[in-house]
């Protein structure tokens, strides 16, 4: 066998989205959680065709009604419908868990590869600075973080990315260090590929199902985090709509209109039991068991 065909990698992103399909029929429950994340989602695209009413539009004649034939999910202090609302929070709630879970990605990966594969003191100093930032609990840094910068949607998204980039690092490093010493890595260091090549086309598509799990997993700790963020005041200023300032808002009033605390309650957990469903397939994926390999 020539080099050029040792230094292939024995798997790619096709052999990463086959094993990901596999794993998902065998762990049935993972389309549950697709189905549910993308319902979600398309509701938070759709929002200002489907949604019933403005959801800043104030109606004080009509506050703190129940669910009716008008307001299905009845309305708050204001008058604002709620059903409006968690359709329109929705929208940032994921625009945040996702851009920032994806910007933490790409920069934790590439950090921990970086450090996973030159290795020595660059990996020791890396990796203590990424200990270092793990030391404090993700809604802290982040609330020292936005409270900083300031609560805007760009800033929450960059505070909130910071905290998750450590983690990302973690989980790149440690499939690194054991994929650069196999032979297709060896190989293209004798034909004289770069490092950014061996790091990006060989070895980065051999480490995506690990960064893909950490990816669902961490997106839904995102979106706590961000509601976390705007229950005690640090988030989208109102009267954005926002699922965690929805919970705050209804807070006080949680013994007379406990709807108003409870819808938006229930859409974060509908959306993060969905990508912790997600999750679980995305890790029977990685299982060399499930994938018939090693």
């Amino acid at each position: 066998m020539s080099l050029a065909a040792t230094a292939r990698p024995r798997s790619g992103f096709a052999r990463v989205a086959s094993a990901t399909l596999r794993a998902f029929n065998t762990n049935k429950t993972s389309w549950v959680g697709l189905a549910l994340f993308l319902i979600v989602l398309i509701i938070a695209i759709l929002a200002p065709w489907i949604a019933p009413h403005d959801p800043i539009e104030q109606d004080i004649f009509s506050k703190l009604q129940g669910p009716s034939a008008t307001h299905w999910l009845g309305t708050d202090y204001y008058g604002r419908d709620i059903l409006s609302r968690l359709m329109y929070g929705a929208r940032y709630s994921l625009i945040i868990g996702i851009a920032a879970t994806a910007f933490a990605m790409v920069a934790g990966s590439v950090i921990g590869m970086l450090a996973g594969y030159y290795g020595g003191r660059f990996d020791t100093i890396t990796m203590q600075v990424m200990d270092i930032l793990l030391a404090f609990p993700s809604l802290i840094l982040g609330l020292i973080i936005v409270a900083m910068l300031g609560p805007s949607l760009l800033n929450i998204i960059i505070a909130i990315a910071l905290t998750s980039i450590p983690s990302f690092a973690r989980i790149a490093r440690a499939p690194t260090i054991s994929v650069k010493e196999r032979e297709f890595v060896e190989a293209g260091r004798s034909l004289g590929y770069s490092d950014a090549r061996i790091l990006f086309v060989h070895i980065l598509p051999n480490i995506t199902a690990e960064i893909l799990v950490m990816f669902s997993l961490w997106t839904a700790s995102s979106i706590r985090t961000e509601a976390s963020l705007a229950f005690i005041g640090l988030g989208l200023k109102p009267p954005t709509p926002t699922w965690g300032g929805m919970i705050r808002e209804g807070f006080e009033n949680i013994l007379e209109s406990y709807w108003l605390a409870m819808m938006p309650g229930l859409a974060i957990l509908i959306v993060v039991f969905a990508l912790n469903l997600l999750g679980d397939g995305l890790r029977d994926a990685i299982d060399p068991k499930l994938k018939g390999e090693q």
